[in-house]
C-alpha cells in the first residue's frame, strides 16, 4: 500500500536511543551517474541514492543508449549498487530535427541541468522536458553559456522544455570558453563542468552569491576523484537527509524527553566536506546560536530544518523562551521545490508561530503556545519532512501530500516509525474526514 494523502504524527511519550541511516546524496548520485556515464569503462557506484530524481536520471542515461545496470544495497534500503559502462564522452543514441530524442527529467534540478550540458556531447539532437513545476524553474544563464559554446539551443523564455543540437568535436578540438552566472543556481556551473574535459570547454564563473560556491566546489572535486578509467566510487550519505534525525536529537532534548543530545545519531555522517549540510551539527543546537543563520555562510537545505524547529527554541537551562533566530539569504529557496521562504511562512503561521518576512530573510520567534494544523506540503519533500520532525513536538501535526519525500528519502517516514535502535518508534496514523483512522507501519509508510 501507498502512503495515504494525510497522515498525523505523534509526539513520542518516552526517551529513545537510536542510530539512523540515511541513503546516499542526491547531489552527489547524480553528478556521479553523469561523470560515470562520460568515464572509459565500467564505473560501479555504491551506496548511489534510489529516489525519483535520481532514477529519473538513471532513466535518461539509458534513453541515451547507456547501459546502466542497478542492484539492490543490503545495508539501506533506499540506496542502489549502480553499474554504468562508460563511453569516453560519447553518447551512443541521438535524435533528429525532425524527431529528437526525449529526455524526461520530472522535478529534477539536477537532471535538467546536467543532461542540458551533457548532450552538447552527442552528435543529434536532443529535447528535454519535464512536469509543469520543472518548466518554471530558471534555466537562462545555461542555455547562454552553451551558445557561447557554439551549441544551438532552442527554448521558449529561456526554461524548459528545450530543444538542444549536440556535436562531436574530438579530444583534439580547440578549447571554447564561456562564462556562466551562478546567481540563479549552481549547478549552471555544475552541468557544465560536469562535460568540460570531453566538450574542451574552458568554465569561467560570474556572479558573487557565495552561497552557491560550495556546490561548484563540490562538483570540482568529484572531478578531481572520479575514477575516470573505471573502477568504484563511494557515494557518501546525504547530510541533508541526516539533519532530520539531528534535529529530532535536539527536539526529544529541549522536550525534556532525552536527558542530554546524542541519543539519537545518524551513521557514518560524512567525513567529507564536500556537502556544506555536511556541518548541520555545528548549528543543531539552536539554544547555542548568536542570533542568526545564514544559508550563503552556514548552510545549505538544511537551514530549511533550522527554520522549521526554531519555533521550539528556549533559553539554556530554564523553560523560558529564547530571542528569535534571524535566517538570512534564503532566496535560493524561492526557486526550488516550491516558493519555499513563502512555504514555511505561512505553514510555520499556520501552526501558531510568529515569523516574519523580510526581503530574503525570515525572523523566527520562540513560541510555547504552537498547536496542531494540517500543513500544506505543497509537493515539496523538505517541507513534509520539516513538519514530520516539529510533529516530534507539537501534538496534532498533519501532513498533506506525505509521499512527496520519494523525491530523495522514499523510506523517511518509515525510519521514524521504525523501532529503536534503528529508528524512533514514532505513531503515524492515517487521518480521514478528520479522524485517525489507521496507525501505519511497514510497507504503508513508504513512498513511490
Amino acid at each position: 500500500m501507498a502512503l495515504p494523502d494525510l497522515i498525523e504524527i505523534v509526539p513520542p511519550d518516552k526517551s529513545v536511543r537510536a542510530e539512523i541511516t540515511v541513503p546516499g546524496s542526491k547531489s552527489i548520485t547524480n553528478r556521479a551517474l553523469i561523470l560515470a556515464a562520460l568515464a572509459e569503462g565500467e564505473v560501479t557506484l555504491t551506496g548511489a541514492l534510489w529516489s525519483e530524481d535520481t532514477q529519473v536520471m538513471t532513466e535518461a542515461l539509458r534513453t541515451m543508449g547507456f547501459d546502466v545496470r542497478v542492484e539492490n544495497d543490503p545495508a539501506e534500503f533506499c540506496n542502489r549498487t549502480i553499474t554504468v559502462q562508460g563511453q569516453g564522452g560519447r553518447i551512443p543514441k541521438a535524435g533528429t530535427a525532425e524527431k529528437p530524442l526525449e529526455l524526461f527529467v520530472g522535478n529534477a534540478g539536477t537532471a535538467a541541468r546536467f543532461l542540458a550540458a551533457m548532450v552538447c556531447l552527442g552528435a543529434g539532437v536532443y529535447r528535454l522536458s519535464g512536469v509543469s513545476r520543472m518548466h518554471e524553474r530558471p534555466q537562462a544563464a545555461l542555455f547562454q553559456a552553451l551558445r557561447e559554446l557554439g551549441y544551438r539551443v532552442d527554448a521558449t523564455n529561456e526554461k524548459l522544455p528545450a530543444v538542444i543540437q549536440g556535436q562531436v568535436r574530438g579530444e583534439k578540438a580547440e578549447v571554447r570558453s564561456c562564462t556562466v552566472s551562478i546567481d540563479e543556481s549552481s549547478q549552471f556551473a555544475s552541468a557544465l563542468k560536469l562535460s568540460a574535459k570531453h566538450g574542451c570547454w574552458h568554465v569561467d564563473l560570474a556572479g558573487d552569491d557565495d552561497e552557491e560556491a560550495p556546490y561548484v566546489t563540490m562538483t570540482e572535486r568529484l572531478v578531481e576523484a572520479f575514477p575516470w578509467g573505471g573502477g568504484k566510487f563511494q557515494i557518501e550519505p546525504d547530510a541533508s537527509g541526516g539533519s532530520y534525525f539531528l534535529a529530532a536529537d535536539w527536539v526529544a532534548w529541549i522536550a525534556r524527553k532525552n536527558p542530554e543530545m546524542g541519543w539519537i545519531t545518524v551513521a557514518h555522517w560524512p567525513k567529507t566536506t564536500w556537502q556544506i549540510d555536511s556541518d548541520y551539527p555545528k548549528y543543531c543546537n539552536l539554544v547555542e546560536l548568536s542570533g542568526f543563520l545564514s544559508r550563503k555562510v552556514h548552510l545549505g537545505d538544511s537551514i530549511m530544518t533550522a527554520i522549521a524547529k526554531a519555533p521550539l527554541n528556549q533559553a539554556l537551562g530554564t523553560t523560558g523562551m529564547a530571542e528569535p533566530i534571524r535566517f538570512t539569504d534564503l532566496g535560493r529557496l524561492r526557486v526550488q521545490e516550491c516558493e519555499r521562504v513563502v512555504a514555511l511562512r505561512e505553514q510555520l503561521t499556520r501552526i501558531g508561530a510568529h515569523v516574519v518576512e523580510n526581503g530574503d530573510a525570515l525572523t523566527v520567534y520562540s513560541d510555547q503556545t504552537l498547536h496542531g494544523a494540517e500543513i500544506e506540503t505543497y509537493n515539496d519533500h523538505r517541507m513534509a519532512m520539516c513538519f514530520a520532525i516539529l510533529g516530534l513536538k507539537v501534538p496534532g501535526i498533519r501532513l498533506k501530500n506525505p509521499s512527496c519525500v520519494k523525491k530523495t528519502f522514499p523510506n523517511f517516514f518509515q525510519k521514524l516509525a521504525a523501532a529503536p535502535p534503528n529508528g524512533l518508534g514514532v505513531e503515524i496514523w492515517e487521518v480521514k474526514d478528520g479522524q485517525r483512522t489507521r496507525k501505519l507501519a511497514g510497507e504503508d509508510l513508504f513512498a513511490d
